[in-house]
C-alpha cells in the first residue's frame, strides 16, 4: 500500500519507512530536517533508502498547512503514520513555541489531510510522558492520564484528544501509540544512551538525574516498529461496548484507539548504566544530579491491550539492545574498542 510517514529522517520514522520498503509498500517521507540535533545525522538515516525506487521524499514543516494540503493531494496515501513531532521533555521548558506549532497545527494539518482525502487509518506517536503525575504502575491506557508535568506532554495528550475529535466527527480511524523510551542503532543524540556513551568514551562526566533511581521501560527499536506495523495494517474500530457512563479512555464509540507500546520491564537507570559500562569496557564518572522539571521518577507499560489485539511480543532484552547500540556508535563515528 502507500502509507505516508511523516518525520523519515528521525529515529523511529526512518526504521519504519526502510521496513514498509522492504515489505513491498511505497513510502512517501515528509520531514523538515530540522536542527533540534545534528542534521548530518538526519541526512545519514535518508541515506539508506532515499534512492529507492519506492520511496518519494518531501521536504517540508507539518507547520505549512500549504506543504501538507500538497502532499496529500499529490500522493494520495492510504494510510498516515504521523511520526514528525518537536521532542525532548526538557527542551520545552525553554522553547514552548516550538512545540505548539509542529505538534498541535502541524497535527491538525495532518487530520485534516486524512479527512479531505480518504485516508483508511492515521496511526500517531503519543508519549508515555502523558502519564505525567500518575504514579499507579505499570500505566495502563485504561487510566485517565490528565495531569501532564511538561509542555511536550500536555501536546501529545492534546494529539490523542484531536484525534477522537476526527474519529468522531469524520469516521476517521486513529490510533496512537504511546511509545516508552526508545533506543537503539541510530538513536537520538539527545537521549541519555547516546549522551552517556559519547561522554564515557570522552572520559567525561554524565549527568545522572533524580540520582539514577530512574526506572524507564527502555523499549528496543526494532520491537517498536513490528508493533507499529501490526497496528498499521489494523484499522482502529469502533467499541461496540463503549458506553459514555463509564468512559474507557482507550476506545470509543467512535473509531479510535490507544494503545502503550513499550518492553513491559522497568530497568532502573544506574542498571542501564552499568550495562553501558560493560559494553564499552569503561567506567563512567557519575554526577548525581536532582530530578529536572517537567521528567518524572519511574515509566513502566502495561502493553497487554497490543499483545491481545496484534500479537506484539517485545523480545529484544536491554543487554542485547544497549551492545547493538554502541557496536551502531562505534562503527558511525570511527570509534576504536
Amino acid at each position: 500500500m502507500k502509507v505516508l510517514v511523516t518525520g523519515t529522517a528521525g529515529f523511529i520514522g526512518s526504521q519504519l519507512a526502510m521496513t514498509l520498503l522492504a515489505r513491498g509498500d511505497e513510502v512517501i517521507g515528509f520531514d523538515n530536517l530540522d536542527d533540534y540535533y545534528d542534521v548530518e545525522l538526519k541526512k545519514a538515516r535518508l541515506a539508506r533508502f532515499i534512492d529507492h525506487p519506492n520511496y518519494t521524499h518531501v521536504h517540508a514543516d507539518l507547520a505549512d498547512r500549504a506543504a501538507v494540503e500538497t502532499t496529500f493531494a499529490t500522493h494520495r496515501p492510504q494510510r498516515v503514520v504521523n511520526l514528525a513531532a518537536q521532542a525532548g521533555v526538557r527542551h520545552a521548558v525553554t522553547h514552548p513555541h516550538v512545540y505548539v506549532d509542529s505538534n498541535i497545527t502541524g497535527f491538525l494539518h495532518v487530520l485534516e489531510g486524512c479527512r479531505h482525502h480518504g485516508v483508511e487509518h492515521l496511526v500517531y506517536a503519543s508519549t508515555s510522558s502523558v502519564y505525567g503525575a500518575n504514579t499507579a504502575m505499570p500505566f495502563s491506557v485504561h487510566q485517565g492520564a490528565d495531569h501532564p508535568v511538561s509542555l511536550y506532554a500536555a501536546t501529545k495528550k492534546a494529539n490523542e484528544m484531536m484525534a477522537h475529535s476526527y474519529a468522531h466527527l469524520y469516521g476517521l480511524p486513529c490510533t496512537g501509540l504511546r511509545f516508552f523510551t526508545v533506543y537503539g542503532p541510530w538513536g537520538r543524540p539527545d537521549m541519555a544512551l547516546f549522551l552517556f556513551t559519547r561522554a564515557i568514551l570522552a572520559g567525561e562526566p554524565i549527568q545522572v538525574f533524580n540520582h539514577g533511581r530512574h526506572g524507564r521501560d527502555f523499549t528496543y527499536v526494532d520491537d517498536i516498529v513490528g508493533g507499529m506495523m501490526a497496528v498499521l495494517d489494523r484499522a482502529a474500530t469502533r467499541n461496540v461496548a463503549w458506553s459514555g457512563d463509564t468512559p474507557d479512555p482507550a476506545s470509543s464509540s467512535a473509531p479510535y484507539r490507544l494503545y502503550n507500546i513499550g518492553n513491559q520491564r522497568k530497568v532502573e537507570l544506574l542498571r542501564y548504566i552499568e550495562i553501558l559500562e560493560d559494553c564499552l569496557g569503561r567506567k563512567a564518572i557519575k554526577e548525581m544530579l536532582p530530578m529536572q522539571a517537567g521528567d518524572v521518577p519511574d515509566t513502566f507499560a502495561d502493553v497487554e491491550d497490543l499483545v491481545r489485539d496484534v500479537g506484539y511480543r517485545p523480545e529484544t532484552a536491554v543487554e542485547t539492545g544497549i551492545a547493538n547500540f554502541v557496536a551502531w556508535y562505534r562503527e558511525y563515528y570511527r570509534v576504536q574498542p
